[in-house]
């Protein structure tokens, strides 16, 4: 484990971050952060797709704040980590299992920094599914949280069809490195407007996620490729179908939800026994980088359920 960039200067990032690089079983190099807590829990943050470790600056301080000590990744394929060989900016993993292999190094930094034991784990969209999965095969934490999980990808009715047979034959026939369609490697704050965003209502968090973008545009990442929403539809048909874990376990949904699919998180959790669904009222697919309102709510949710 050595030494690794940390932005320490962007935006609502707390003091006293450590990156480490780590290489996963597979030779990947994959980067971690670690924080120390003044407590004896610590907090695992699984981001979700196209996401980076500086981007949960703000979560990160708020569970500082409750003494938690905190470790998070960035996964293959994104952040610092190390990305497709020649289309960087192009989301891509070969196989989903290969997160595991993230998820691995990042208990090994647990374990290496000296943070406490792990107590839960927070997982947003696809961090949710890569999170699933990790409970699955028995992650050592007692507290499972999920923010707009990607246990299903939302997609338009009249597209359901031809996305089906896109993500079906396409890496077949040789177009698995390719963007999906309609997608490309722009970065979606720097390209869209905040109105009409599917990320947050709050202009504040909207403008944070794009000054950060804009510092260090080396951290952003495009479309996925068509091998990885293929890989990504086999994995989550996997885990509706395998869940629950026997973990204790609270769900956050935003009401405008628009990118994961909502009919799978609810039947995921129709059956957890040990399960909340909370829905979030006006919050879209950030949950946790929404505007005070929901944050009041989702942190009074985060903080029940972790005591």
């Amino acid at each position: 484990m050595t030494s690794a960039p940390l932005y320490a200067e962007l935006e609502r990032m707390p003091e006293g971050g450590q990156a480490f690089w780590r290489t996963a079983a597979d030779g990947v190099r994959i980067r971690t952060a670690v924080w120390h807590g003044s407590g004896d829990k610590t907090v695992l943050i699984f981001p979700g797709r196209t996401e980076f470790i500086e981007k949960y600056g703000d979560v990160i301080a708020r569970l500082l704040d409750r003494s938690y000590s905190v470790a998070i990744i960035d996964w293959r394929g994104q952040g610092l980590s190390d990305r497709h060989p020649t289309k960087r900016d192009m989301g891509w993993v070969k196989e989903f299992s290969d997160y595991q292999l993230d998820v691995a190094e990042l208990l090994g930094t647990v374990k290496d920094a000296g943070l406490p034991d792990p107590y839960a784990m927070i997982g947003h969209s696809m961090g949710g599914g890569i999170g699933l999965r990790a409970l699955l095969n028995d992650l050592p934490v007692e507290k499972a949280i999920f923010s707009g999980p990607m246990w299903g990808i939302h997609v338009e009715p009249h597209m359901r069809i031809p996305a089906a047979i896109v993500a079906g034959i396409g890496p077949s026939i040789g177009f698995g490195e390719k963007f999906v369609p309609s997608g490309s490697d722009a970065y979606y704050v720097l390209t869209e407007p905040f109105e009409g965003n599917v990320l947050t209502n709050d202009a504040d968090q909207f403008d944070v996620m794009t000054r950060q973008l804009q510092a260090h545009p080396e951290l952003g990442l495009g479309a996925p490729s068509i091998r990885w929403f293929n890989r990504a539809r086999r994995e989550t048909a996997k885990l509706v179908a395998e869940a629950p874990s026997k973990h204790d376990c609270l769900c956050l949904l935003g009401t405008d939800e628009a990118i994961v699919s909502v009919p799978a998180i609810h039947a995921v959790m129709a059956k957890w026994p040990n399960g909340k669904l909370v829905e979030v009222p006006n919050a879209h697919h950030e949950v946790l980088m929404e505007g005070r309102e929901q944050l009041a709510l989702v942190w009074a949710e985060i903080d029940a359920h972790l005591a």
